[in-house]
C-alpha cells in the first residue's frame, strides 16, 4: 500500500514535528509541505534524513524567512500537491494539510493538532499580535472569512478525523460539525530521560510566535532578577525578543535534542504559558523528572494534574506567572522524578503507535465520505 504523508510546513522542530516522524516510522510514507526548510540536524530528527516534495511557495521571494505572509496562497498550493498513485493518504495539519485533493478509491485520514487557530478561534488576538489595524486588517479579516470556508469545504471531504486531545475534538465538533477520535501524541520515552543535573534554571521550550507567550514569561523574570530563566526555541518574534533581554534571562534558539534533554533535567521546572490544543512538552519535561507550572487552559488541563505533576495558574500575564513561580518555590508539588516519569509514560510512544495502526485499519476498513 503507497502511502503519502502531508505536513502543513517544515520549518522547525516541535511537538507538531515530532508526531510527523512517529507517522513516518509507522507508515513509511512519501511526505509531502507547503515548504521545507528544516536544517540539516532537524531534517534528520523530523523526517530521518529525507526531503518532502514542496509547493510552489517553496520558490517564492522571500520564502525562507517569511513563507508565512504567503497565507492567502496556501489552500491553493496545497490542493496543487500531486497524491495520484497513493492507497492511504495522512495529513498532519494545524493550517491547511488536510485540504489536500484525493481522488476516489484514495483514504485520507487526518491527524488534527487544531483547526486553524488564526481562522477559528484567535482571529482578534492573531489581527492584534501582528499589528494588523486599519486596511490591512480589512483585508486580513477577508481572507481569513475565505480560509474558513474553504476550511470548512476541504475538511468534509476527509474520510476520517482524528483529534490529539479532548480539546481539539470539542473543536472539531464545533467548528465542522464532526465527531474525532482521540489519539494523544508521544512522549518519547527513550529520548527524555532523568538525569543527574544541578537544577538551577527554569525552562520555556517553545516556538516563538506572538500566541506562545514567551514575552510574557520573560517580563514575569524581568520581575524576578534572582532567578535564571532559559528559552529554548525560534520563530519569527526572536529578534524582538532579544532587543530587551534582562539579563538573568538567556535565550538558546533551537537545540539539538540531547542539549533540550539536558536542559529540562536542570530545570526547577518548564514555564508553558499559551492555550495549546494539547502540549507535548510538559510531558517530555516530566519524562525528565521535571515538574510543569503551566496556563490552566486547553490541552494542559488533559496533561497538567494540578498540585501533583505541576502547577496551574490563572492568566498568561507576567504577574500570575511570577505568582506561579513564587507558589512552586514554597510549595513544590506532590510528585517525585519517578512518579512524574510514570505520569508522562500514559502518553508513550507505543501507546500512540498501538492506537495509531487501529485508527488507520478503521479508516481502511470503515471511512467513507
Amino acid at each position: 500500500m503507497r502511502t503519502a504523508l502531508v505536513h502543513d510546513w517544515l520549518a522547525v522542530q516541535g511537538g507538531a514535528e515530532r508526531v510527523t516522524r512517529e507517522l513516518i516510522d509507522l507508515f513509511d510514507p512519501d511526505v509531502f509541505a507547503l515548504v521545507d526548510f528544516l536544517t540539516p540536524e532537524a531534517r534528520q530528527e523530523v523526517l530521518g534524513g529525507r526531503r518532502a516534495r514542496t509547493t510552489f511557495i517553496q520558490h517564492l521571494p522571500f520564502a525562507r524567512t517569511h513563507f508565512r505572509s504567503y497565507l492567502p496562497l496556501f489552500p491553493m498550493a496545497i490542493e496543487r500537491l500531486d497524491l495520484r498513485g497513493y492507497d492511504l493518504v495522512l495529513s498532519a495539519s494545524y493550517a491547511v494539510a488536510k485540504g489536500v485533493r484525493t481522488r476516489p478509491g484514495q483514504k485520507h485520514l487526518s491527524y488534527v493538532h487544531t483547526p486553524m487557530r488564526y481562522a477559528w478561534v484567535m482571529e482578534e488576538e492573531y489581527l492584534r499580535d501582528h499589528g494588523m489595524h486599519g486596511l490591512k486588517g480589512m483585508v486580513l479579516r477577508r481572507v481569513l472569512r475565505r480560509l474558513r470556508r474553504w476550511d470548512l469545504e476541504r475538511t468534509a471531504h476527509v474520510n476520517c478525523l482524528v483529534a490529539n486531545s479532548r480539546n481539539t475534538a470539542r473543536r472539531i465538533r464545533d467548528h465542522y460539525g464532526r465527531e474525532a477520535r482521540v489519539v494523544h501524541p508521544p512522549v518519547d520515552l527513550d529520548a527524555f530521560t532523568p538525569g543527574p543535573a544541578p537544577r538551577d534554571h527554569y525552562l520555556a521550550v517553545s516556538r516563538l510566535v506572538p500566541y506562545k507567550r514567551v514575552d510574557r514569561i520573560i517580563d514575569a523574570f524581568r520581575d524576578m532578577p534572582g532567578r535564571r530563566l532559559v528559552v529554548c526555541g525560534t520563530g519569527p518574534e526572536r529578534p524582538r525578543l532579544e532587543r530587551d533581554l534582562p539579563p538573568n534571562v538567556r535565550m538558546l534558539g533551537e537545540v539539538p535534542l540531547p542539549e533540550l534533554v539536558r536542559q529540562m533535567r536542570g530545570a526547577h521546572a518548564l514555564i508553558a504559558a499559551a492555550d495549546e490544543d494539547f502540549g507535548l512538552t510538559p510531558l517530555e519535561a516530566n519524562a525528565c523528572g521535571t515538574p510543569v507550572l503551566a496556563l490552566a487552559a486547553g490541552g494542559y488541563l488533559e496533561t497538567v494534574v494540578d498540585g501533583r505533576t505541576g502547577l496551574l495558574f490563572r492568566s498568561a500575564d507576567r504577574l500570575s506567572i511570577r505568582e506561579a513561580v513564587e507558589r512552586f518555590e514554597r510549595t513544590g508539588v506532590r510528585c517525585g522524578p519517578d512518579e512524574l516519569r510514570a505520569h508522562a509514560a500514559r502518553f508513550g510512544r507505543d501507546v500512540f503507535r498501538t492506537a495509531m495502526r487501529d485508527a488507520v485499519d478503521q479508516c481502511l476498513q470503515h471511512g467513507a465520505r
